[in-house]
């Protein structure tokens, strides 16, 4: 069943800026805002990404994160001062009544005269890790599969916080990104869902992903992402 309207709660924004480990630039930093916005193919007006290797870009325009998370994220971490306000995880849409359980990969959203499209579920790194004080929240994220979602723009314009998103198109029903999450990060050798999954629009690096799977029986090493680089 196609869900009603969602609003847009909060639109967010951040500059790059040095990080916390050696050589290390983010844009997670991201804060609410006022008025209207250009929404280009590389996102909001204003937006920026630290690592453009692998942030940004047109299938991760813009970042979707569920408020709805943020009460269970609490009752995980504590009240950390993060949780208080939208923005804590990097996110460019802030809303409510809508998450992993209900999106689909393909999803098409109408804003206004802005139409976007549901890429691809977030692969959480090790800049939560930092952000969050929390050595293994990257982790916990995926695990959860609470990761939020990236869009993909397919027509410009302009938007503002407070309007509704509509959805127009579903082409893979059953194909939510809760499921996906599964597939990726707990039952990650499902041959016969690896094999469903090379049917979806998917982005190139996760296509190779569930190729590799499917040719060498084992996962790829998650370390790098969600450990980070040394500290030292």
């Amino acid at each position: 069943m196609i869900q009603s309207d969602t609003v847009i709660d909060a639109l967010l924004r951040g500059r790059a800026r040095p990080y916390t480990r050696p050589g290390s630039v983010s844009a997670i930093a991201k804060r609410a805002f006022a008025g209207r916005v250009h929404v280009g193919q590389s996102g909001l007006d204003g937006d920026e990404q630290g690592d453009p290797r692998v942030h940004g870009g047109p299938d991760k325009a813009l970042h979707h994160y569920p408020r709805d998370h943020y009460a269970w994220w609490a009752e995980r971490i504590g009240g950390h001062p993060l949780l208080r306000e939208p923005g804590a995880f990097g996110e460019n849409f802030s809303s409510h009544g809508l998450t992993e359980a209900q999106v689909c990969l393909g999803d098409r959203y109408r804003i206004g005269d802005v139409l976007l499209e549901v890429s691809q579920a977030r692969q959480p790194c090790w800049k939560l890790n930092d952000r969050f004080g929390v050595a293994d929240m990257a982790r916990q994220m995926q695990a959860s599969g609470r990761t939020g979602w990236y869009y993909r723009v397919l027509q410009t314009g302009e938007i503002a916080a407070g309007e509704a998103m509509t959805l127009l198109e579903r082409p893979w029903p059953q194909w939510t990104l809760q499921r996906i999450a599964t597939l990726l990060y707990t039952r990650t050798l499902e041959l016969d869902e690896l094999r469903a999954a090379l049917a979806l629009p998917l982005v190139p690096s996760w296509r190779r992903l569930v190729e590799a799977r499917l040719a060498r029986g084992t996962v790829e090493d998650w370390r790098p992402r969600i450990d980070g680089p040394a500290t030292d």
